[in-house]
């Protein structure tokens, strides 16, 4: 009974050996999905995290310019073109 399961075993590995250069290749679809869903919610946190970030700043200071904010990821140095310099992050 073992060796007739490992013979029939063997045998479809075989079969299915011979026809697998013959098979659909495997979709890229999923993973492309993924990457734009998370791209997409990326940039809906970024949008939230800005625009909560000017509301308390207006709460606090009612009636000024916001001023930029600072990169959370990045330590390096970077231009501002307009406006003063933040201080560095706390």
């Amino acid at each position: 009974m073992y060796a007739d399961r490992v013979y029939s075993r063997w045998e479809k590995t075989f079969l299915w050996d011979m026809i697998e250069p013959y098979r659909r290749p495997k979709s890229f679809t999923p993973l492309i999905s993924i990457y734009i869903a998370a791209f997409y919610t990326g940039v809906i946190g970024a949008a939230l995290t800005e625009q909560l970030y000017k509301e308390k700043y207006w709460e606090d200071h009612p009636g000024e310019a916001v001023p930029l904010l600072r990169p959370k990821f990045y330590y390096g140095p970077w231009k501002i073109m307009k406006g003063e310099p933040l201080p560095p992050n706390m």
